[in-house]
């Protein structure tokens, strides 16, 4: 990156002290065009889910990117709960490689090793969440909602310690969905 005179900066920024309708956010930008600099990438480019996002919420990438029979399937499932009073809130949906990374190391430094992260958190090669296979359904009651009605619809739960966690299982819808691993570390998917 190119080295701004310090006499560019303090010209630049006596400029700014001059606009007094001009608020905090704008300096901060006029200062990046400066010095050249990018704004960094939004939480919600990489799939990071705001409180309060439920399947419906197309705007937000990380449901918009889901599988979209996937995406479907969760719909269909919400609309049938919504007559039982239950909506499905979106915790967690589609993520980029980036954000999965981040998480990873999270639980390493949570867990302690990278052993017992792999039971709660995959690597971004095998997540399912990275491909956009995966849900983590908010509020409990909806998904107590979908342990009881969600093989009608192919969505099952994957893991035993994670009861917000639901993939399509389109076969569930017929012969009921597969027996839950107890962990990832038990799926074959998360051992490549």
């Amino acid at each position: 990156m190119p080295r701004i005179p310090a006499s560019a900066l303090l010209t630049t920024t006596r400029r700014v002290r001059r606009m007094p309708a001009v608020g905090p956010m704008a300096v901060i930008a006029v200062m990046a065009a400066v010095l050249g600099c990018q704004a960094p990438e939004s939480s919600a480019s990489l799939g990071v889910v705001p409180d309060g996002v439920t399947v419906f919420d197309d705007a937000v990438p990380g449901v918009a990117n889901l599988d979209p029979d996937l995406l479907k399937a969760l719909r269909q499932a919400a609309m049938v709960a919504a007559d039982d009073g239950v909506e499905f809130y979106v915790n967690s949906g589609w993520r980029s490689p980036e954000y999965q990374d981040q998480l990873l190391r999270r639980a390493v430094a949570e867990y302690g090793s990278k052993e017992e992260a792999a039971r709660w958190v995959a690597t971004a090669t095998t997540s399912p969440h990275v491909s956009g296979e995966a849900a983590d359904i908010g509020r409990s009651a909806a998904a107590a909602w979908l342990s009881e009605h969600g093989a009608a619809y192919g969505l099952c739960q994957t893991y035993e310690n994670e009861p917000w966690h639901y993939e399509l299982r389109t076969e569930a819808a017929t012969s009921g969905c597969p027996q839950m691993y107890a962990d990832p570390t038990h799926d074959p998917r998360m051992q490549q």
